[in-house]
């Protein structure tokens, strides 16, 4: 499989200059950055907590940010300054290559996949997947698994609109659904 840099280059730019009129390379849009999320919910204990932000940090390379709950919500039994998930933002490099194996090797071993929906573009143009399974990441092939976590992934474009998003994921070889 092609990397979703090279992809890019070599398929996204021209495509991006001969059908849709842009008329640099600049003019094209691309993924700004991915964010990962991941919510603690029902994890009490500090080592399962601890267990998921090392999985974050084994899917993402990086270290993920806590995320103090900003309100008080009583029937959730928070309160301001508990955690309540973990998030990374993945820009560059580390960016490129999390979106390689996310696209290549994740998405394609999640259960009943039939393609990520159309739906799940915004208006704005950027892409919400969520994964029910963190099983399906290759890093934890083989891994003493106690709990399934459950996690968000963002990519956010420049796109500007629904349409324009799908045509730069579909040129990148994300499997989106057909309509």
């Amino acid at each position: 499989m092609k990397r979703i840099a090279e992809l890019y280059k070599e398929k996204t730019i021209p495509l991006f200059q001969k059908e849709h009129g842009a008329k640099t390379v600049f003019a094209v849009p691309r993924v700004l950055k991915v964010i990962v999320n991941a919510g603690v919910g029902r994890l009490k204990d500090d080592k399962e907590r601890e267990e998921l932000a090392r999985f974050l940090e084994s899917v993402t390379g990086q270290k993920p940010q806590k995320r103090p709950a900003r309100i008080a919500i009583a029937s959730f039994k928070t309160r301001v300054g508990s955690l309540v998930g973990y998030r990374v933002t993945l820009r560059g490099q580390r960016m490129h290559d999390f979106l390689d194996r996310f696209v290549n090797s994740a998405v394609p071993r999640m259960r009943d996949f039939r393609g990520i929906p159309l739906s799940s573009v915004d208006e704005h143009g950027n892409l919400h997947v969520g994964i029910r399974e963190h099983i399906i990441f290759p890093e934890m092939i083989g891994e003493d698994v106690r709990r399934i976590y459950s996690i968000q992934v963002t990519a956010v474009t420049n796109a500007g609109s629904k349409e324009k998003a799908e045509v730069l994921f579909r040129s990148l070889g994300f499997p989106l659904a057909k309509n």
